[in-house]
């Protein structure tokens, strides 16, 4: 949901670009947008009348209605490779045979045939000013679009092609967020942050004091815009429990007497940058910083969220697989009934509201649910094509592991907040970053489908048969 503070800063930021576009676009132009396009394509005139389309069409497309947007996004797509030049490229190619130069050049004249259009005229917005940042609000919407209308998933991959080397990590940038950094950042801090909400500026100023660090990922085309940030908190041993790490009212740490950095919370900022990940560079590079500056922290972990655990046990709840018969017998009891009475002790639970406040509900339940919830991190996998994949099936769980991460430690009602509720019933989790550990847990990950974990979440996840 989009808060008031992103809210008010977009709207800010649309009123800057537009006058900006306004002084390069020049007048106004009357031309339907196809013929806008092609002007831009055919390229007549100088580098100034060619920022000046661009600065039209990026116009247009901001001042049209949701509906006059989603036109806008098919007629770019419209632009495609010539089908006729690239069956004689192809032609070209079969027909060198043997003979190594001509291929050469065939495979070159093919390559150039592929190339959509839309390519050339999506670059060429980032002529204006804040092009790149227009580039990447286009593609946002065109997430949303695609969903719906299969015809436009060929802009949306070229576009995510175009920006995945534009954004590659050689050319970011790790910048520290502080409470003294301008205040234009900070509230694109409070817009932006997307696991736990910030509360007001006292909140914030609490997550950036001394014994707390914030890192961001930044583009040299979009230096004040963060592309993805990361809290961390300095403190003794691993983290159990949210709200003391965002309590306003504890007592500020001593960082140089720290030995865990805990990594919070991660918030990806721009939508149209989805599926380009900056995620494991964030990490490791903030792990390499924190340890020249702190000797004396020696462990890196997450306290997470496992947004997808109340989902998937809604779905299963039916299962009777799921839980033992003692198990079961047990849940119903607590649940003030006997097994004829209660006979989905799960799906009860789970429609009863505040259960977690009733003391003898919670002693029988909570064994229950860190089991299933270990099974959940490290034996169900995400739906893939053909069936189940070697993914883990909860999106933060799948983004640590990929990482090189180890699922070390389920923590019980780390996050009472109505969303922790919602989403995980109130489980968090430490992922433990070893950095002697970290490639090796990525190759076997990715590879084969291996998820590191310590002993103790093993033995969780291992079920009751």
């Amino acid at each position: 949901m989009e808060t008031a503070a992103s809210a008010g800063l977009f709207d800010r930021a649309l009123k800057r670009l537009l006058e900006a576009w306004r002084d390069v676009a020049g007048g106004a132009d009357d031309e339907e947008i196809g013929a806008q396009m092609r002007a831009c394509l055919e390229a007549k005139g100088g580098e100034v009348s060619a920022r000046a389309r661009s600065a039209r069409l990026a116009q247009a497309y901001l001042a049209a209605d949701a509906e006059g947007k989603a036109a806008f996004l098919r007629t770019l797509a419209g632009f495609d490779s010539d089908p006729e030049e690239v069956a004689r490229a192809v032609e070209a190619l079969r027909a060198a045979g043997e003979d190594k130069t001509a291929a050469a050049q065939a495979r070159m004249q093919l390559r150039r045939a592929l190339e959509a259009p839309r390519a050339r005229l999506v670059t060429q917005f980032t002529s204006i000013p804040e092009g790149v940042k227009f580039v990447v609000d286009l593609r946002a919407a065109l997430l949303q679009l695609a969903k719906k209308d299969p015809a436009l998933g060929a802009l949306e991959a070229d576009m995510r092609a175009l920006l995945a080397a534009w954004f590659d990590v050689g050319f970011l940038e790790l910048r520290r967020i502080d409470w003294h950094s301008p205040a234009h950042l900070l509230e694109k801090l409070v817009g932006y942050e997307a696991v736990h909400e910030i509360r007001g500026w006292r909140d914030l100023k609490n997550r950036l004091d001394s014994d707390r660090r914030c890192y961001a990922f930044f583009h040299p085309r979009m230096p004040d815009e963060p592309l993805i940030f990361v809290e961390i908190a300095l403190v003794k041993g691993l983290a159990g429990d949210v709200r003391a790490l965002l309590d306003e009212k504890a007592p500020v740490g001593d960082p140089r007497a720290a030995d865990t950095a805990i990594f919070y919370s991660i918030s990806n900022c721009q939508q149209g940058l989805g599926g380009i990940s900056f995620g494991n560079f964030l990490i490791k590079r903030v792990v390499d910083v924190l340890s020249a500056e702190f000797q004396n922290i020696k462990t890196f972990a997450t306290l997470s969220p496992i947004p997808g655990f109340r989902r998937w046990l809604e779905a299963a709840a039916s299962d009777e697989a799921l839980l033992s018969p003692d198990e079961r017998a047990g849940l119903a009891e607590a649940l003030g009934g006997g097994e004829s009475e209660t006979p989905a002790p799960l799906a009860a639970l789970l429609a009863r509201k505040a259960w977690h406040r009733d003391a003898g509900l919670v002693g029988a339940v909570k064994p229950v649910l860190l089991r299933l919830c270990a099974r959940y991190l490290l034996v169900e996998s995400a739906e893939g094509r053909g069936g189940a994949s070697k993914r883990a099936r909860d999106p933060v769980a799948h983004f640590h592991l990929s990482n090189g991460a180890q699922a070390e430690r389920l923590n019980w009602m780390a996050d009472r907040s109505e969303k922790g509720l919602r989403e995980s019933l109130g489980l968090m989790v430490n992922y433990l970053y070893d950095r002697e550990s970290i490639e090796g847990n990525h190759e076997a990950y990715v590879g084969q489908g291996k998820r590191a974990a310590s002993t103790a979440m093993r033995r969780l996840s291992r079920g009751w048969s």
